[in-house]
């Protein structure tokens, strides 16, 4: 297993430098194809002022429309004119347009006396079954550009524009894609808007623009256009038309579905007095994408719901460095108050407790200081990895193996601080491990740079809406800079109480005596906490119970419990009072195990209701189908039933959180009354997982996701852990 985890790790190193081929990611029965057997690029055609380029798409692949770009140096490209794309829903882009089978592109160009170019090719595209996309690809192909030719055909618009060519101040006509750009996006109004860019020289007859649905259920109202010119034109007479680049909104409604709508129009070139043929362009309507005209004018100018994660995402995406910047710290800030970050305040208490005597405030804070940024950059470059290449290095690292050696460091640590080593370990056993744990305990800087960069990796796996939003980010542009950045700020914020606790313990610990050596052992026996929430992941609940109840009873011993208070000082009694409060919740805990119960916060639950309380207690909790593949889940939303999929791991501390405060509130079960609940256990983080989690953009537990009507409510994905008043709102929004 251990050497299974140092290949994943490899894995992702050979990735980062281009080295790692994505055919590791497939199966032997269905070997994912190098990326140029996906999507084969011919050889391109240059033929009537126009580059063509074809690609053939191989079954089950792919190509996103929108990550499809042709540039130029040594031309003036024109819009290209694309072939008909469908309407996906992306599990990373959500509804967008991508090509099957095959891509033809017709690239209108101008050229200045040459006879050879070179254009600059990007695309993109994924894999259907396998869930894999590929990395951005760049082609840089050199092109021959042939002598003008005319046609023998008088009759033709080529032979009258090479006709017209060497006498037209304007050096021939341009294409209709260079003369009438033109554009088009979907508002948040239900309307579609058009937007041509008529060249200098050039007209577009208002009367010839014209819309009409080719497929699909939209239904299309009035083109508003604005206000045109009168014009006396020699082939129309009396005629308005557009001589600038103008806008026109087409109102749409009962967009229930994807549709295509065909917009047509037509112009003329004013110096030539040459007329285009009709153009006619295809539009892809998404049905997610707009909002129907048939809703309410108090509503007509809402945005459709997104979910938090996709907000953060879209911080990103509009925002400024420093809103990105400032957004991102402030998210740290309120991250370093969850239990992922947590467990790592005793941990840098303890490094800087370690140092006895010789601590002072300037050692204390640089020690912390080191440690957090090295916390800080772990995480930025295990969240850039993970944005890139869809593989979570953090996940990796919660295998059972590096947990109980983790765990065990923590009490060989807490061991030292009790002063056990010198008593119990023969003496060159116990000269290494003093040297080990001397080093880990921030005898060198290195050394607390090693425990902030492990704490990164294994303490704090849990994926918050943050998170998830920069790595989404980073997946979707390749943009490792600017997601990075928002990363390493949510880091500092989440360092910054480590950085204040840190720094203030070089200033608030007692310097000598009997005071520092109960400070020592009292976060010696912190440490031991920390061993058995990390231990916790990978034991049985029971055995976990029995390590918490043994620890709290030797502290109560520890402090006093059972010893007689005699004439003892105000703060041994004080001692003594709260070791008999540890004493009394260890034996509860014991009590509780005799009962049946795995739960430490409510030992005692499993008594309520008589002899019927441990199955009463057991029923306080949604009763999950496990699945593990993607067919399954396919075949559980056909069904037509409304589906919440859990994804879960035992190592995931919210994931625990919502098991024990959200799915046993009573309100949430209600609420989940005929809903189809499914769980993916992704604890082993094996193929089917990383499948499953890629498919829909999920970088790592927790993350819950809605369907309804086989289709999934993407502005409700939960990404982290939620209280039940707000999971509520969820689910109705879902399902309502």
């Amino acid at each position: 297993m251990i050497n299974s985890t140092f290949r994943s790790i490899l894995r992702l190193l050979l990735l980062s430098f281009g080295l790692f081929t994505l055919s590791a990611n497939a199966s032997a029965d269905d070997e994912l194809l190098d990326v140029n057997q996906a999507f084969q690029l011919a050889t391109p055609e240059v033929k009537s002022g126009e580059i063509h380029l074809h690609w053939t798409i191989a079954k089950d692949y792919h190509l996103y429309k929108q990550r499809v770009s042709i540039s130029s140096n040594d031309l003036k490209l024109a819009p290209p004119t694309f072939s008909a794309a469908v309407t996906k829903d992306d599990a990373v882009f959500g509804k967008t347009e991508v090509f099957l089978n095959k891509l033809d592109i017709q690239q209108p160009f101008e050229a200045t006396k040459l006879s050879k170019a070179t254009i600059t090719v990007k695309y993109q595209g994924c894999a259907d079954k396998l869930g894999v996309c590929y990395p951005p690809q760049t082609r840089q192909i050199s092109i021959d550009i042939p002598a003008a030719s005319s046609s023998n055909s008088p009759n033709s618009l080529g032979s009258l524009n090479d006709m017209l060519a060497d006498s037209n101040d304007d050096g021939g006509l341009l294409p209709a894609d260079k003369a009438f750009a033109f554009s088009s996006h979907q508002d948040n109004n239900g309307n579609l808007i058009l937007t041509f860019k008529v060249a200098n020289g050039y007209h577009l007859y208002q009367d010839k623009i014209k819309a009409s649905v080719l497929n699909g259920p939209a239904q299309l109202g009035t083109l508003v256009l604005p206000k045109a010119e009168p014009s006396n034109d020699p082939v129309f007479g009396d005629t308005l038309v557009y001589k600038t680049d103008f806008e026109a909104k087409l109102p749409i409604s009962n967009l229930t579905a994807n549709s295509t709508v065909q917009i047509t129009y037509q112009g003329c070139s004013d110096l030539a007095g040459v007329c285009y043929p009709p153009e006619k362009k295809q539009v892809s309507l998404s049905a997610s994408s707009a909002n129907a005209t048939t809703a309410s004018p108090a509503t007509s100018n809402s945005t459709a719901p997104i979910s938090e994660t996709d907000q953060i995402t879209q911080t990103l995406q509009h925002s400024s460095v420093w809103i990105v910047v400032g957004t991102f710290f402030l998210f740290g800030l309120l991250l370093s108050l969850t239990p992922c970050v947590f467990p790592m305040i005793p941990i840098l208490s303890s490094i800087i407790v370690g140092q006895g005597d010789s601590l002072t405030t300037r050692k204390a804070f640089i020690m912390s200081l080191v440690y957090v940024l090295a916390m800080s950059v772990t995480y930025t470059v295990a969240g850039v990895l993970a944005g890139l290449f869809g593989e979570n290095l953090q996940v990796m690292f919660q295998n059972p193996w590096i947990i109980g050696s983790f765990a065990l460091i923590f009490v060989l640590l807490s061991f030292s601080m009790f002063g056990f080593y010198e008593l119990q370990l023969p003496s060159a056993l116990q000269s290494k491990i003093t040297n080990l744990s001397n080093k880990q305990q921030g005898g060198t800087l290195t050394g607390v740079a090693i425990m902030g960069f492990l704490s990164a990796l294994i303490v704090g796996p849990c994926v918050a809406p943050p998170l998830a939003g920069a790595l989404i980010y980073i997946g979707q542009t390749g943009d490792a800079l600017l997601g990075g950045t928002a990363l390493f700020a949510m880091s500092i914020g989440m360092g910054v109480p480590l950085l204040l606790l840190g720094t203030s313990a070089g200033k608030l610990l007692p310097k000598a005596g009997m005071w520092m050596e109960n400070v020592k052992a009292v976060f010696g026996v912190l440490m031991l906490g920390v061993a058995i929430w990390m231990a916790a992941r990978i034991l049985p609940d029971t055995v976990t119970m029995v390590l918490w109840a043994t620890l709290l009873i030797g502290s109560a011993i520890y402090l006093g419990a059972l010893e007689p208070i005699g004439e003892k000082s105000g703060w041994s009694k004080l001692a003594k009072s709260i070791g008999f409060i540890l004493l009394t919740y260890g034996v509860i805990l014991f009590i509780g195990l005799a009962g049946g119960s795995k739960d430490a916060l409510q030992p005692l639950k499993v008594y309520q209701g008589g002899a019927g309380g441990s199955s009463a207690a057991a029923e306080q909790h949604l009763a999950f189908k496990k699945i593990t593949t993607l067919d399954e889940l396919k075949a559980e939303v056909a069904k037509g039933k409304p589906v919440m999929l859990d994804f879960y791991a035992d190592w995931c501390v919210s994931c625990k959180e919502m098991e024990k405060f959200t799915f046993s509130d009573p309100g949430i079960m209600q609420q989940l009354k005929g809903v189809t609940l499914l769980q993916v256990d992704v604890t082993a983080n094996n193929e089917n997982d990383k499948a499953l989690m890629k498919a829909f953009g999920i970088i790592g537990p927790p993350a819950i996701l809605f369907f309804k009507d086989g289709q999934e409510a993407r502005q409700s994905r939960v990404i982290g852990f939620q209280k039940p008043e707000q999971f509520s709102k969820n689910i109705q929004a879902s399902f309502n």
